[in-house]
């Protein structure tokens, strides 16, 4: 008797030979049949691709149209201080040779104090040594109040080089002083340096002690300046806009620590002139220079030219701030002036890498010349 099968579809393939090995159809999803039906695609779009060429492109124009408007800015910057600088003062300088450069910044704050108007002393005496060699800058700070031999003039405070015969005849008594050559010089005018440094957004200083001092009273009576306290700074990293980074700069005597002389506001005046050349170099001042680019020499005379910035630029970026020396002339304090001592003639080695850098010698007391490295200060020991 023949058994009839079931209508419905057999799990198998049915030939007229019997069955045949393979895999069982199935009928295709109606979900699958519909996208293939519609021709649409899963895979994502890339058109967006093609945009990438053309928005680098519009990248590397637009940097460097900024480097040439920053260029450009900069360099009229550079040509404005230039033409400050007195015409003699180029001829006094030495050529340059070898790996390291050394430039002479003068510092004066008189022009806005009163009674000093005429005055032209340099109340800020710094010798710079770039050595690109070491990679290593150096900083020699000079006591205004220190003797020496002014040429024509015999013996006599070093500041006075500068109301004598200005910053030409400043580098020649620095040059016999030291027996180092002096390469470029600087002049800079604090009284503008509050502007500049509003510009660049403030500084940041390390301030080694707590500062109490009276000097240039902010306010108009005597009555009110008479209960004023004076100035004030805490110990510590502070970050100064340009009114409270000129008075600190200024400062030479602490009523918290009898022992600060004018060496400290030697030390202050460096601390403002490393914090301003750290912010120069700052990523942020960089995209602010094709704005400001003009002005931030303003308050500087000087024969540097803009490659010469550049470079030192450059040289400021290599270098570490642990290798950073800070060195002093000192002496003997005789009646209002301090007098050399033959210790200096070590200090000058220290600068120059013939020494390795050693601290005042215990004892030396506020003026006793040396060198230390880092962050370090000075001090009086």
């Amino acid at each position: 008797m023949t058994r009839r099968m079931p209508s419905e579809e057999k799990p198998y393939r049915v030939y007229r030979g019997g069955r045949a090995k393979g895999k069982v159809p199935t009928h295709p999803s109606p979900e699958k049949k519909t996208q293939r039906g519609s021709g649409l695609s899963m895979r994502p779009s890339r058109r967006w691709l093609r945009w990438i060429p053309v928005a680098l492109a519009l990248l590397v124009v637009l940097v460097v149209v900024w480097a040439i408007a920053s260029y450009f800015q900069f360099r009229d910057g550079v040509s404005a201080a230039n033409k400050r600088l007195d015409g003699d003062v180029v001829q006094t300088l030495d050529a340059q040779r070898g790996k390291s450069t050394d430039i002479l910044l003068l510092g004066t704050d008189h022009a806005r104090l009163a009674g000093r108007e005429s005055a032209n002393r340099s109340d800020s005496i710094t010798l710079v040594r770039v050595d690109k060699g070491r990679h290593r800058i150096a900083y020699l700070s000079i006591p205004r109040d220190l003797r020496a031999e002014i040429p024509g003039h015999g013996s006599s405070k070093v500041n006075a080089a500068m109301q004598l015969g200005g910053p030409a005849l400043a580098v020649r008594t620095v040059r016999d002083l030291t027996g180092l050559p002096v390469n470029h010089v600087v002049v800079v005018d604090f009284g503008q340096f509050e502007s500049l440094i509003d510009k660049l957004g403030g500084i940041d200083i390390v301030v080694p002690e707590r500062i109490v001092s009276k000097f240039d009273c902010p306010y108009p009576t005597a009555e009110r300046c008479a209960r004023w306290a004076g100035w004030r700074f805490a110990k510590g990293k502070q970050h100064m806009d340009g009114h409270r980074a000129l008075i600190y700069s200024r400062v030479r005597k602490n009523a918290l620590n009898p022992a600060d002389t004018d060496f400290s506001r030697a030390e202050h005046d460096q601390q403002v002139l490393q914090a301003v050349a750290g912010k120069l170099t700052s990523f942020g001042t960089l995209v602010k220079l094709p704005f400001i680019g003009g002005d931030l020499l303003a308050p500087v005379a000087t024969d540097l030219s803009t490659q010469d910035f550049l470079s030192l630029g450059w040289s400021k970026f290599r270098s570490s701030a642990g290798s950073t020396l800070h060195c002093r002339l000192g002496g003997e304090s005789s009646g209002g002036d301090i007098v050399p001592t033959e210790e200096n003639r070590n200090v000058i080695a220290m600068v120059t890498g013939e020494s390795a850098p050693q601290p005042p010698t215990p004892g030396s007391g506020a003026f006793g010349p040396g060198c230390v490295t880092g962050n370090g200060t000075l001090g009086v020991r």
